[in-house]
């Protein structure tokens, strides 16, 4: 009833000014005096009416709108022109992905692990520990700009240690993510044209995020030791790279490339970006030390924990040097403020209590067994696809034959059930190729790869025969 009111008098439907007396307007509505006292008083409460002594209730004048002063309703704001993306960014790819991605029977998308690897008894009995009350401060509070201690805590000594970085809680920003970290780091030190050497193929994100930090990107080479280090590094001033694992291929950069590249960054003053997204899913050996722990002043690390918890449990981290820390927790501060306290105190007492690990070591065994049976359908059904089958990650990169569209190729399978990444998202200096395929395994049940490959095979073959 009060916002039937209130609309009739900025209508104005209430020609004389006077509102109808309580007793009147509840016979005519057919509801209680105090029904409609209660909304006369909010309406004298928001200025709308103005109460009379002995006379009742009338409109307020300054509210009011006659009919024949009524302003002309103005034209909506033209959002499509105030909306228009920033000039540059079209020729650059994006990842998509159906969001019914799990409705699929053979789904080879990578950013998914296997469901039953994930800790939940585990996660749950910290996350009902972070509310006990030696825990409910850290996980509660209003943190403004500080991270949980004991989560950094545990980063230094649990996570960056076995990376072999010495780290301490001055060098350490917990965030949203990786991706918030890279974007933190571009907003604080890319200008508009500073020449970033991004690595191609590429994670496409990244290329986004620095684009409209105002890069102007450089297309740095990748072989099967990494990332190529020459003379294209010479002439930037920020290189970001996926040094363990490259983002797509899972090849690793070599020991000498690492010395090389540190080097470089000292010595003409290069920032080195190192987003080491998944470096504890490696099944064989141990991940090489990370390129922050051969130069933490010149190497700006990027960790996430999506990669083992779960991609929807958005945490990660930066190290780097305490004034690039101090100056990204101030930008923080004033967008997300911090990562979620309770998020954080849960993690701090998962790492602590030793569940991480021994969950992340879950994962490696079920990852390992998918990555076998990929490696092995790949063999069978596709030998004469090029194939890097490194130990590690989450996906394997193939190669089909030159001239293979395995964009098309994608559209033909997913209607069989089929769901594969083509390879042209993670290019973009030309020519770009399209017979490349990123198959992820973290998400399909093992039992099924060997059949998605075979009849990816099959489809493959009836495009070369032209049928």
């Amino acid at each position: 009833m009060r916002r039937g009111l209130e609309e009739a008098i900025l209508a104005g439907r209430f020609e004389d000014g006077r509102l109808p007396s309580s007793r009147e307007l509840a016979v005519e509505l057919g509801v209680s005096r105090n029904t409609v006292n209660q909304a006369y008083q909010e309406l004298v409460t928001d200025g709308f009416v103005i109460a009379q002594a002995r006379s009742g209730y009338v409109v307020n004048d300054e509210m009011a709108v006659r009919p024949a002063a009524r302003p002309a309703v103005p034209a909506a704001p033209r959002w499509l022109d105030r909306l228009a993306p920033p000039p540059g960014f079209a020729e650059l790819p994006h990842i998509r992905k159906p969001v019914d991605w799990d409705g699929y029977r053979y789904p080879f998308v990578t950013g998914h692990l296997p469901p039953e690897t994930f800790p939940e008894r585990a996660w749950l009995r910290c996350l009902k520990e972070a509310l006990r009350p030696e825990h409910r401060r850290h996980s509660l509070q209003d943190g403004i700009d500080a991270d949980d201690p004991l989560l950094v805590e545990m980063i230094c000594k649990q996570i960056l240690a076995g990376r072999g970085v010495a780290a301490t809680p001055d060098r350490v920003l917990v965030t949203i993510g990786s991706q918030q970290a890279l974007h933190l780091v571009a907003t604080a030190l890319v200008r508009t044209g500073t020449r970033v050497l991004v690595e191609n193929p590429g994670y496409p994100d990244a290329r986004h995020i620095l684009a409209r930090a105002g890069a102007r990107l450089v297309a740095g080479e990748v072989d099967d030791s990494g990332l190529i280090v020459d003379e294209r590094l010479l002439d930037v001033g920020m290189v970001v790279t996926t040094p363990t694992h490259h983002y797509p291929s899972n090849v690793t950069m070599n020991g000498r490339r690492r010395q090389r590249l540190v080097a470089l960054a000292h010595e003409r003053n290069i920032v080195v970006v190192e987003d080491d997204y998944d470096s504890e899913l490696r099944f064989v050996g141990r991940a090489s030390p990370a390129l922050a722990s051969l130069g933490p002043d010149a190497v700006v690390y990027l960790g996430s924990f999506s990669k083992f918890l779960a991609p929807g449990l958005r945490l990660g981290f930066v190290h780097g040097p305490p004034a690039l820390i101090e100056h990204l927790r101030d930008l923080r501060r004033y967008t997300v403020r911090h990562p979620s306290g309770h998020q954080q105190r849960a993690l701090g007492l998962l790492i602590a209590s030793g569940e991480y690990r021994r969950g992340v070591r879950h994962l490696r065994d079920a990852l390992r067994l998918r990555w076998e049976e990929v490696v092995g359908a790949v063999r069978r059904h596709l030998p004469d696809w090029a194939m890097r089958p490194r130990a590690g990650g989450v996906s394997v990169w193939i190669g089909g034959p030159y001239g293979l569209d395995t964009r098309e190729l994608a559209a033909r399978v997913a209607s069989r059930g089929v769901l594969i990444e083509p390879g042209d998202t993670f290019f973009f200096a030309p020519p770009v190729p399209r017979h490349w395929i990123k198959l992820g395994f973290g998400a399909i049940d093992p039992a099924r790869i060997d059949a998605g490959i075979a009849l990816l095979a099959a489809e493959a073959d009836r495009m070369a025969s032209g049928t």
